[in-house]
This record gives C-alpha cells, structure tokens and sequence, in this order.
C-alpha cells in the first residue's frame, strides 16, 4: 500500500524555501585557536593522479577524523601533545594506508592510493545467497551492533547552493550532535558551537533560496538509527533487491546489495547498500529518490515560492557513511544534493539549482548522562541566515576539524567579499 511508503519518504525530505530575499544576519562566535597542528594534502588515485573525494582520514587510539572533499583535500587538526601518532587513510575499493605524522610534515602532502584488486568474489566470508534474508539481518542486529551509549559528536556542516556554475551561497557549523542509542526510538538532538555565512543573491541576479533543516538533513539519513525512513523488516517486499560485485573497505569484505523500490506511483528510492559481511553491518548506502513524478515531487519539496514560477526537483541524492570503533559502528557522514528547475513565466529560459549538505563527525565521546537543552539546541525547522563577516576571521574555526574547502567555493567567496569591501 502506497500511504505506508509515503510516509517513509517524508523524513529524509529536504525542505526549500524560494522567496525573495531576506534581511538579517548570523551571529559569529569567535574561539581561539588552542594547541593544536593543522595538516593539509591531497588524496588521489596512484593509477591516474586522480583526487579521491569522501576519503577518510583518522587519527589511531582517538575518535579524531575527517574527509576529504571533492578535490581530494583534507585539513587535519590534531593536538600537539598527540606528536607520535599514526593516521589512517581509507576509501571503498582501495587499499588503505596508516602513515606516521611525520609524514605530513612534509611541504606538499600527497598520498597515494592503490586500487584493491583481489578477487572478491571467491572470498569464502562471503556466505549469503539471499539479498533479502542479508538486509533483515543487517536491521535486526542493529540493536548490538551499533553504538547503544548516549553520545555525544562534535560535527562540522557545510550547506552549499549554486545556481549553475556559480556558488550563491555558504553556510558552515561547528556543531554538536547529541545521539541516542541505535536501539532507542528517541530522536537525535543538534547544538549550535558555532556558524558563518555568506551570499550574494543581489549580485548574481537570483531569488533567494533557503534550505529548512539545516544539518538535521544529512544526519536523518541515519538509516540504522531509524530504519522506518526507508524501510524495515515489515516492509523489505516492497522493494526488490539483488547482489552486486562486493568490495573492500579497510581490511572489511561489503557486500553490495542494489535496492528498488517496486511501487513507482509517487517518487521511490533506489541505491545501494554495502554491507560489512562479518558482522552484518551497514557500513554506507548511497541512495536516490526518483522524482519524475514532478507534481508529487513538487509537494514534497517546495514549502514557499515566490508567484509565477514553477519549481520541482529534477535529481534527489542521498550518502552515509558508518564508522567503526571498537566492534561499534556509529554514524560517521553524510550527505545530501538536491537539484531543481525554477521557470519563471514569460520567460524563455529556466534557472538550475544545486543544494548540497553535508554533515562529517570530526570527534565523539561517550555522554551517559541525558543533556538539558538550552537556547543552543536547534529547530528541526531551522534556516540558517545570512552572515557576511565570518569569513574574514581566520582564526573563527579554532580547533574543530572542517572540510577543506572546495577551491571553486573559496573563490565565489572571495569575490563576494572583495565586492562587499569595495561597495
């Protein structure tokens, strides 16, 4: 039946608001930058010099990480008194590399990843014939495999959103997500630590969008913490499911499992999810939800939008990656894109938007004791607003492990800036 599945859509929805532009503006927190190293590099295909984007990079005997971005680019924060540690560097399908930190003392950091090429499918780990009796096993055994402590994320977010080629607006958090345990019902609360923003709508003869949510987007995708968002082990006929090749991630054998969903009236998802074929677990799951359904589509995405217009998303795309620490897995990253057409009437031709959000666990803690939350909690409706300052601080992200910056990013903002300055 329909209505049941359409219910799952709803969580992993991204709300967008299209009107024209606002005033106000963010608050900078300022922090100073404690003792603290900052590694920079590159992380790239050994074949083809290629950069590796979503790669991971973690420090060993902590719960410091971070990845890279789509440039390959990684900015690493690590404390000074942490002078004689090894950093591991993973990605699925290519062999993963623990260098010293030596190693990134160096000028320019580039490291080299090989790709796996062992023959997967004749590893004898492998035992499961049946995609579906896998899949109910990876959501029955979530309650012991994934983390059942109350804890506590430091998370870097970034919100992106381009019209075209040119970037019309940044918003970046330092936050922290405070995560119930996988076996609980209990909904996932994120605190502000800190934000910036900037955008230049006026200047790039655009309407003014906004993204509700904000990073409780990529982290509703937690499909583990709350499986009901897709599916569940009462739900599993609804979709068709088939194994593709496995891969490798680490020193981990994953399953590859394609996923459909069979009822197609109203926008479904497909994917894949890979699954680590020792314990069962959902390592990572890349997702899409099929929105050709452009009415339906439409109601589900677009809240506001300015008279005149026709707005509906035209690509809807879903990542998440799981960590694992100590035969525990946690939610780890992820990631959300939107693409969608404004027509405007009378005139010849429409306008594309990209929304990107991502949201990266740089650092956790075990947290036992339930938070009190105070004025730092954020609306599940939140949006952020516009700040034309953070940008100018240097020292604004003390020592909380971000994303590097995209460079074509670091660029529109750069430009927004100087024109700001000069006006």
């Amino acid at each position: 039946m329909r209505s049941t599945s359409l219910n799952f859509v709803r969580p992993l929805l991204i709300l967008l608001f299209v009107f024209s532009l606002p005033t106000g503006a963010f608050a900078a927190f300022q922090q100073t930058i404690s003792d603290f190293t900052e590694y920079k590099g590159l992380v790239v295909n050994s074949r083809n010099d290629e950069p590796l984007a979503g790669a991971y990079l973690s420090v060993q005997n902590s719960n410091i990480a971070t990845v890279t971005n789509s440039d390959g680019e990684f900015s690493l924060k690590i404390p000074k008194d942490l002078d004689d540690v090894n950093v591991r560097v993973s990605y699925l399908g290519f062999q993963s590399r623990v260098l010293p930190l030596q190693f990134f003392q160096q000028e320019e950091v580039v490291i080299e990843l090989q790709e796996s090429l062992e023959e997967l499918e004749e590893v004898a780990v492998f035992t499961y014939t049946d995609p579906v009796a896998l899949v109910r096993n990876m959501l029955e055994t979530r309650g012991t495999n994934y983390f059942n402590d109350r804890t506590t994320m430091t998370a870097f977010y970034r919100e992106a959103i381009k019209r075209g080629r040119k970037n019309v607006s940044l918003s970046e958090a330092v936050v922290k997500i405070h995560k119930q345990p996988y076996d609980s019902n209990a909904d996932d609360d994120i605190a502000l630590v800190k934000a910036r923003k900037t955008a230049d709508y006026d200047r790039l003869d655009t309407v003014a969008l906004k993204l509700r949510g904000g990073p409780y987007n990529p982290l509703s995708i937690d499909i583990m913490k709350n499986p009901t968002n897709i599916f569940n082990q009462q739900d599993l006929a609804n979709f068709k499911f088939s194994f593709d090749e496995p891969t490798k991630i680490d020193d981990q054998y994953l399953y590859v499992v394609n996923f459909e969903e069979l009822d197609k009236s109203m926008p479904w998802y497909y994917g894949k999810l890979f699954i680590d074929a020792n314990t069962f677990s959902l390592a990572k799951a890349s997702f899409n939800l099929n929105v050709d359904n452009r009415s339906a589509a439409t109601d589900l995405f677009v809240k506001k939008k300015p008279g005149g217009t026709k707005v509906y998303p035209v690509e809807v795309n879903y990542d998440i990656t799981y960590r694992e620490k100590d035969g525990r897995w946690y939610f780890g990253y992820g990631h959300t894109q939107l693409e969608f057409v404004v027509n405007w009437r009378r005139k010849l031709f429409n306008s594309r938007y990209k929304v990107n959000s991502e949201l990266a666990v740089t650092n956790w803690e075990i947290n036992p004791e339930k938070v009190k939350k105070d004025d730092t909690f954020l609306s599940r409706r939140v949006v952020m607003n516009d700040d034309v300052t953070g940008f100018a601080d240097l020292s604004f992200w003390g020592e909380n492990n971000i994303i590097e910056p995209d460079e074509s990013i670091e660029s529109a903002i750069d430009k927004i800036r100087d024109k700001l300055e000069n006006n």
